[in-house]
């Protein structure tokens, strides 16, 4: 599964074109961030990547947890979202 990374300075168009383009070639993708701003951002992305799959009758869906990362030698705790293509699903919003 390919794993993006997400900072609290990505580009959340950017990021969600990276989703959608890789939900399309294996049906799922791995986001991992670290922090507040970086979550906030990846939870962006995935909404603006929904809308760009529903152009097909796609739909997402995530699974959201936990990971621990070694960062300069310490250790942090980050959520992983795991993101899911679901084709042909109506979308109820």
């Amino acid at each position: 599964m390919e794993v993006l990374k997400v900072s609290s300075s990505s580009n959340p168009n950017k990021v969600a074109g990276a989703i959608a383009g890789a939900v399309s070639k294996a049906g799922r993708v791995e986001i991992q961030a670290i922090g507040a701003g970086a979550v906030n951002q990846a939870v962006k992305a995935i909404a603006i990547a929904r809308r760009f799959v529903a152009e097909n009758g796609n739909d997402l869906y995530m699974v959201p947890g936990f990971i621990d990362v070694v960062i300069e030698g310490q250790r942090r705790t980050g959520i992983s979202i795991k993101v899911y293509l679901v084709e042909g699903e109506k979308r109820e919003e």
